[in-house]
């Protein structure tokens, strides 16, 4: 059908979860939202049972579909772990390549620049550089040949990414920096994320007020909260940054996670990420700086039983936000869609007007995923 209205059991669009609502569709895209009971008696209507949203919108997303990005630094490789993570639901991301040696990032930059340029379906327009300007302290998983000072070759790859209109986060310790490089970056347009990390509470104040917008992966590889010292995490949940945090289970404990979002001196700040790994949508199992990494009961370990990575969707995580650490689900959403739309400064990603019907997602009462396509629902006499 080229034209219908669907009218969904809730809407969640802009950050808010409505009822009674109706979603104009023509030629395959959403050109209209309207109350339901506004809709005109003599035009075709679909009623879903569900929660209609836009898709979620990830920016930490090492993998997927059996593909990790610094070892497939391609476009295909790019493409494929998009395709794994629609799969669950999320339709824009930033492709995330973690420390390596200079001629991988040079690759990936390269790659992405290459998919912006394409336009349209084929568009990433974003990468996320987690490290390698990170304490060797709290690397975790990155590996230590590899970490180095931000150096001009750095500088030279953030400006051609930018040149070319891809949104850029970085990730670095603050204290491997001086608060005038993180001044210069921002004045670049990078968004600065603080995360792998030894910081004070004090160096970490000082790489806010330079203009560091984010965190990364909350309470993981940074300096902990302690009654006097506060650390990277205590000045993260103090600021007004958003605040990237991993809900899998794993990497934080539901209750550490409900105590940070309440705990936010400004709302809609905590962004839900996944940090997914290629054992999302592919096998159980990867190699990662040489070293087998493996899945063992839900968790994604090196040879010593470290952490390295997740194997999370941003689907389970908003199904955990809710069924484990007891958010509403509009906070939940907002977490998936609002907030991660709003630090990338692409606010569109959190409306539905606008917006391909392939780019929408319907929730069940269980909020698993649900088709959406012209055969689902039924219509209104």
């Amino acid at each position: 059908m080229a034209e219908e209205w669907i009218i969904p059991t809730q809407l969640f669009d802009n950050g808010r979860l409505q009822s009674g609502m109706a979603v104009h569709v023509a030629a395959g895209r959403v050109t209209d939202l309207c109350a339901a009971r506004a809709v005109p008696a003599d035009v075709a209507r679909r009623a879903v049972a569900g929660v209609l949203t836009p898709g979620f919108v990830d920016l930490q997303v090492n993998g997927g579909g059996g593909v990790l990005l610094n070892q497939a630094p391609s476009a295909a490789g790019l493409m494929q772990i998009a395709a794994a993570h629609r799969r669950f639901g999320t339709v824009a991301m930033m492709p995330t390549v973690i420390t390596d040696a200079p001629a991988v990032l040079d690759k990936v930059a390269t790659a992405v620049i290459a998919q912006q340029a394409l336009g349209g379906q084929g568009r990433l327009g974003a990468l996320h550089i987690e490290g390698p300007h990170i304490a060797a302290a709290r690397r975790g998983t990155h590996a230590a040949a590899y970490l180095r000072p931000l150096d001009d070759a750095m500088l030279q790859i953030l400006h051609r990414l930018r040149d070319a209109d891809v949104t850029v986060m970085i990730t670095l310790a603050p204290e491997m920096v001086t608060p005038n490089q993180i001044a210069a970056l921002v004045d670049l347009g990078v968004i600065v994320s603080l995360g792998h990390s030894e910081a004070t509470a004090a160096q970490a104040d000082a790489a806010f007020a330079a203009g560091a917008q984010s965190v990364t992966h909350l309470y993981n590889a940074m300096s902990q909260l302690q009654g006097r010292a506060p650390g990277l995490v205590g000045a993260a949940i103090n600021s007004a940054a958003y605040l990237g945090i991993i809900c899998d289970g794993v990497h934080v404990d539901d209750a550490m996670v409900a105590l940070a979002c309440r705990a936010r001196p400004v709302a809609g700040r905590m962004v839900l990420v996944s940090d997914a790994m290629p054992t999302v949508g592919g096998p159980d199992h990867f190699d990662l700086y040489g070293q087998r990494i493996a899945l063992r009961d839900g968790r994604l370990v090196n040879a010593e039983g470290n952490l390295a990575g997740a194997h999370s969707t941003m689907l389970w995580g908003v199904q955990r936000l809710v069924g484990r650490v007891g958010l509403g689900l509009e906070q939940a959403l907002h977490m998936a869609i609002s907030a991660p739309a709003a630090l990338l400064g692409q606010p569109h990603l959190g409306r539905i007007t606008g917006r391909r019907i392939e780019d929408l997602v319907l929730l069940d009462d269980a909020l698993a995923l649900q088709p959406l396509s012209a055969n689902s629902g039924h219509d209104i006499a």
